[in-house]
C-alpha cells in the first residue's frame, strides 16, 4: 500500500474523530502517503494531524450533487495513482470521486445503496456502535471485521498544538493563565437540544471565579449571544474574570486556547472533541445525543447526562417542548464532575 485517499467527514467533531483512522492506517503502513479530501473549514484541523500527508479541498457544498464537477475532480486525482480510497460519509455522491478517479479499491459502509460505486462495501455497521469504531474498522480487511470486538485498541485523536500561535492569540485577546482557566463551550451547531442552559453555565462560571479562576467562553460568531447571556448573569466584579472569545478566533486559534485551559465544560459539539483531542480535562454535557455513539475520545473526561426516559432522541429541537434532558441537569452535577477530573 503506497497511496490512499480518504473522503473525510464535513463536521468538525467527526473530522477530529477520524484522526483515529489515520493513526491506525499509519501504524499498519508507515510509509503510505495519506491524502484526505475535506471541506475548506476542516483543512486547518487536518494540518494539526501529522499522519495526513496532504489535505485536498472539497469545493462542493453539503447538498451539491454536481455530477460534472465531481467527474472533473476525480479525473484530476487520477494522476496520484491511489491504491485505495476510504469514504467516510454515507452519501452516494461522496463515493463518486474515487470511482471517477479510477481508484481500484473503494471502501466504505453501505450508506445510500452504493453498490458498484464502492467495491469493498461493508454492511454490518450495527456491529460497531461507536462512530470511531466504524471509522477504524475500514482500515482492516472486511473478512477480519465482524464486530467491534475484532478491533485492536483504538488510538485516540491527538491534535498538535502551535505554541507560538497560542502565545500570539493570548496576547491579542489580553488573556493570561495566571489564574486557573475554565473553558466553556456553550454552543452547538446541531441545534438547541444539545445546548445546556446559559443560566446553568453562568452558575458554574460564578463558582469558578469565586474560587479564584478565570473563565473563557468559546464558540463561533453565532454563539456570541449565548456567551453574552452567560456573562450578563455575573456581577461586574465577576465579569472582569470572564472573557468572551466566541467569534474572535479561527478554529485552530480556539484549539490552541482550549489546550491552555485547566479544565473545559462543553456541550456535545465540535469544540468538545477538540478539547478532548488536545488533552484538556473535560466535562462533556449530553442532552438529546448520546455518548454511546460519539463520546469524547480522551482518558480525562467526565460525561454528565440525565436518565430521563425520552433521551437520547437525537433531535435538533426537543419534540416534547420541555428540554428536561438539559434543564434538569444541575450545575451542581457539573461542578462535582469538574472536581472529579
Amino acid at each position: 500500500m503506497s497511496n490512499m485517499l480518504i473522503i473525510g467527514p464535513a463536521w468538525v467533531g467527526d473530522m477530529v474523530m477520524s484522526q483515529s483512522l489515520y493513526i491506525t492506517l499509519k501504524q499498519q503502513h508507515p510509509h503510505m502517503k495519506l491524502h484526505v479530501m475535506a471541506p475548506r473549514w476542516c483543512l486547518p484541523l487536518l494540518a494539526r494531524m501529522p499522519q495526513v500527508d496532504k489535505a485536498i479541498e472539497m469545493p462542493l457544498g453539503h447538498g451539491d450533487f454536481n455530477l460534472a464537477a465531481r467527474w472533473r475532480l476525480g479525473r484530476q486525482l487520477k494522476n496520484n495513482k491511489y491504491d485505495q480510497a476510504i469514504v467516510l460519509p454515507n452519501s452516494l455522491k461522496s463515493a463518486l470521486i474515487p470511482l471517477f478517479a479510477g481508484i481500484p479499491l473503494r471502501t466504505g459502509w453501505k450508506g445510500e445503496s452504493r453498490y458498484g460505486v464502492l467495491n469493498d462495501l461493508r454492511r454490518n455497521k450495527e456491529s460497531f456502535p461507536l462512530m470511531v469504531e466504524r471509522y477504524c474498522a475500514l482500515a482492516f480487511p472486511r473478512r477480519k471485521m465482524h464486530s467491534a470486538k475484532d478491533l485492536p485498541a483504538i488510538p485516540y485523536p491527538a491534535l498538535q498544538i502551535d505554541t507560538e500561535q497560542q502565545t500570539a492569540v493570548k496576547e491579542r485577546l489580553s488573556l493570561t493563565t495566571e489564574r486557573a482557566v475554565l473553558g466553556l463551550c456553550p454552543g452547538a451547531e446541531f441545534g438547541p437540544a444539545k445546548r445546556w442552559p446559559e443560566q446553568h453555565y453562568a452558575t458554574v462560571a460564578q463558582r469558578w471565579i469565586e474560587n479564584g479562576g478565570d473563565v473563557w467562553i468559546f464558540g463561533s460568531a453565532k454563539d456570541q449571544p449565548v456567551a453574552r447571556t452567560i456573562q450578563a448573569h455575573l456581577t461586574p466584579e465577576q465579569q472582569a474574570h470572564c472573557h468572551l472569545i466566541a467569534g474572535t478566533t479561527s478554529l485552530t486559534e480556539a484549539l490552541d486556547l482550549l489546550a491552555a485551559c485547566n479544565k473545559v465544560v462543553s456541550n456535545d459539539s465540535g469544540l468538545m472533541h477538540i478539547a478532548a483531542a488536545v488533552g484538556t480535562p473535560l466535562v462533556a454535557v449530553y442532552g438529546s445525543t448520546s455518548p454511546g455513539y460519539t463520546p469524547p475520545l480522551s482518558q480525562n473526561v467526565q460525561v454528565v447526562q440525565t436518565d430521563i426516559s425520552c433521551r437520547p432522541c437525537f433531535k435538533k429541537q426537543c419534540p416534547l417542548k420541555h428540554l428536561k434532558c438539559l434543564t434538569e441537569l444541575s450545575p451542581e452535577t457539573v461542578w462535582q464532575a469538574l472536581a472529579a477530573l
